[in-house]
């Protein structure tokens, strides 16, 4: 008979976010509970009280964990696009994707709903840090504040048509893709700004 491998805290920590991270992209966050996280990873409730406090904490961790992946991808992108080897498009993809496939926008307005606000306050930090670490050094304040500007936007975008572009698009006569194009179409010329 082969024994299970014994995890540490930190890989115990992992596993349940990652646990969490499919039930919310299979479910939705309103399955995002300890019970049926416990379930997926065969521990007990009491061994997720442990390392989360609570469902809201762990309806927090896993915002932390989304936004930290998808912030590091999206740097990534952000990084190919500013060397001639990616394109504004992947790094709109991959934002809008973020917030639809991966489920951010679903537990983002799960979160707001239950009144679990400050378990966004990681999104926002994450969003916030990655600005700070593309901002070019030599940016001035306008440059700053255009990025800014452009990642709020492109944020923005991306939350909406996650709970409401297919309908709203459908409703409108319009593309599925449209405002994926017209986010693309504002971080293209905000590139051609950059570069001027």
């Amino acid at each position: 008979m082969a024994s299970r491998k014994r995890l540490t805290p930190a890989e115990s920590r992992t596993a349940a976010l990652e646990a969490a991270r499919v039930l919310l992209i299979e479910t939705g966050p309103q399955s995002v509970t300890l019970k049926a996280v416990a379930g997926r990873i065969g521990k007990t409730h009491a061994n997720l009280l442990h390392h989360f406090g609570s469902a809201s904490g762990l309806q927090k961790a896993l915002a932390e964990h989304l936004a930290h992946t998808v912030c590091e991808t999206i740097a990534d992108a952000v990084r190919a696009t500013r060397a001639g080897i990616g394109s504004p498009r992947e790094v709109v993809d991959l934002t809008f994707d973020a917030f639809d496939r991966e489920g951010a926008g679903a537990l983002a307005s799960w979160m707001l709903l239950s009144g679990n606000e400050d378990a966004l306050d990681p999104v926002v930090e994450s969003i916030h840090d990655l600005v700070d670490e593309l901002r070019p050094e030599e940016a001035g304040h306008d440059k700053a504040g255009r990025m800014h500007r452009v990642t709020l936007t492109l944020v923005l975008l991306a939350l909406g048509d996650a709970l409401l572009g297919r309908q709203l698009a459908n409703s409108l006569g319009l593309e599925r893709s449209a405002a994926r194009d017209t986010a693309e179409s504002l971080l293209t010329a905000n590139l051609a700004t950059e570069e001027a």
